[in-house]
């Protein structure tokens, strides 16, 4: 069925007026005319009662004139919707964030985001920098936060902030006792409790290496996230290295934070997507990512 005749009538139905209606739609009375007659041909029914001196809507013709309208209404609010969808502010977003990093520097640029593009659904989950991979090269999200550096074929990242690493020891060691930074030298063989490397190989291997710059201690307790690693600190089970926002989070009774002499431990975050064609609700947050300053995010001393 052609559209415009639906507009048409509809026009014509609201001013009821043959010269009125065609000088609003910026048609000829005549041209308007035939195209009415058109559609109630197309229709197969009479939209007009002609017989008075001036033309009246037929049952039909009110019922056409009804349905005209939902019809161009849904019409503008589709046109509306791809449009919006087209320029990243309507759709559905899919992302993970790390455990690690449930601070300011995921939490803030999802809020923004979430603030500039009202329209978008965002489903949000939180995993781990080898999970979120493989959740994105599976095609299960559409971006992750990650801890880099990651290497992982067909995906891309930014780094989109930095936070320091403290120490978590437990309150009766000696260490907890003594004001101001630690020396490494001062670790360099307390027993450690660490996380599983395979769950983020570049944090583990950045973490370990600024902060036992001459080889990992013996790691006495493995455990496979922060909440339960700061739970065997507590318990006395050894020292851990925590990045801060996390550290600060999870801090509990028996465990004290200190940080390290110059140069302090830092790891990034990072945000990670699919390369290759980027859907637009995608590219948005990606550009929004690109935008955040590497060192943002607050830094109190312990």
């Amino acid at each position: 069925m052609d559209l415009r005749r639906w507009h048409y009538f509809a026009v014509l139905a609201e001013e009821m007026h043959f010269t009125k209606a065609a000088a609003r739609l910026f048609v000829s009375q005549p041209s308007l005319s035939q195209q009415i007659r058109a559609f109630e041909a197309e229709l197969g029914v009479a939209l007009l009662d002609r017989t008075g001196p001036r033309f009246a809507l037929t049952e039909a013709g009110r019922v056409a004139a009804e349905h005209a309208r939902d019809l161009l209404g849904h019409l503008e609010r589709a046109r509306g919707a791809v449009a919006a969808a087209g320029r990243g502010a309507a759709g559905r977003l899919r992302i993970a964030y790390t455990r690690s990093a449930p601070g300011p520097l995921s939490g803030d640029l999802v809020a923004v985001y979430r603030e500039r593009h009202p329209g978008v659904e965002l489903a949000l989950e939180t995993g781990w920098t080898s999970l979120n991979l493989a959740r994105l090269a599976a095609g299960e999200i559409d971006a992750g936060f990650v801890r880099p550096p990651v290497t992982a074929p067909g995906i891309e990242v930014a780094v989109v902030g930095s936070e320091e690493v403290l120490l978590a020891l437990p309150s009766t060691h000696p260490l907890a006792r003594r004001r101001g930074r630690l020396r490494r030298a001062w670790i360099a063989v307390e027993p450690v409790v660490f996380w599983p490397r395979e769950n983020g190989p570049g944090q583990y291997d950045a973490i370990s290496g600024q902060v036992w710059p001459g080889g990992l201690p013996p790691i006495v307790r493995e455990e496979p996230e922060d909440e339960q690693l700061m739970r065997a600190v507590a318990e006395g089970a050894g020292i851990a290295a925590v990045p801060e926002h996390r550290a600060r989070a999870l801090r509990r009774r028996g465990v004290v934070l200190r940080r390290l002499e110059d140069p302090p431990p830092r790891i990034d975050l990072g945000l990670a997507w699919r390369a290759g064609a980027v859907p637009p609700v995608v590219r948005a947050f990606v550009d929004l990512a690109a935008g955040v300053s590497p060192g943002r995010g607050p830094s109190a001393p312990p």
